[in-house]
C-alpha cells in the first residue's frame, strides 16, 4: 500500500488553506477513502503565516474524519526538494503516491526518482483553480525543473 504525501501550498491570513492547499488535501482523502493509500503525511514548514502548511492540511483532514492514526506529518520542509528528501526520512523505501497539482507533478516526480522513491503522482481536477494561477504555475515550473535538476545532478 502507498502512502500519500500531501505537497504544500500557502496557508492564508487567519490560518485557512489556500484553495490550491484544500484541493490538494481533499483529492488525498478521496485516495485514503477509496483505499488507494493507508498513510496521509501531509508536507510542508512554516510559510508567510502560520500555522504550518502540515499542521493546515492536517486541521482540515481532522475535520473530515481522518484519525490522527492514519496521518503522520513532515512540517519543516520549505520546497518540493525538502518535502521529499524529509517525507522519505520518515517512510524509509514505502512506495509513495505524490498529491500535487497537474503543473507540479512532473518535478515532483522528477525529485522523488532522483531520491530513489517509488513514487507515482495523482493530481486534483484542474477545474476549479483560477487559469492565470494555473498559468504562472506552469510557466514557473520550467525553470524550476531546470535547477531541479542541477541540484539532484550535485548529490
Amino acid at each position: 500500500m502507498r502512502a500519500a504525501l500531501i505537497l504544500g501550498a500557502a496557508v492564508w491570513e487567519g490560518g485557512e488553506p489556500s484553495p490550491t492547499l484544500r484541493r490538494r488535501t481533499l483529492h488525498a482523502l478521496g485516495l485514503w477513502r477509496r483505499g488507494e493509500a493507508d498513510l496521509l503525511v501531509p508536507c510542508g514548514g512554516l510559510g508567510r503565516h502560520p500555522p504550518t502548511e502540515a499542521e493546515a492540511m492536517r486541521r482540515l483532514l481532522i475535520a473530515e474524519g481522518v484519525p490522527d492514526a492514519a496521518m503522520l506529518l513532515e512540517d519543516r520542509s520549505t520546497s518540493t526538494l525538502e518535502n521529499l528528501r524529509m517525507a522519505r526520512a520518515l517512510l524509509g523505501d514505502r512506495p509513495v503516491v505524490i498529491v500535487t497539482d497537474r503543473t507540479h507533478a512532473p518535478r515532483a516526480r522528477l525529485i522523488a526518482r532522483g531520491l530513489g522513491m517509488d513514487a507515482v503522482t495523482s493530481s486534483p481536477p484542474l477545474r476549479g483553480g483560477r487559469w492565470r494561477t494555473t498559468l504562472r504555475q506552469a510557466l514557473r515550473e520550467v525553470p524550476a525543473t531546470a535547477l531541479a535538476l542541477w541540484r539532484l545532478r550535485r548529490r
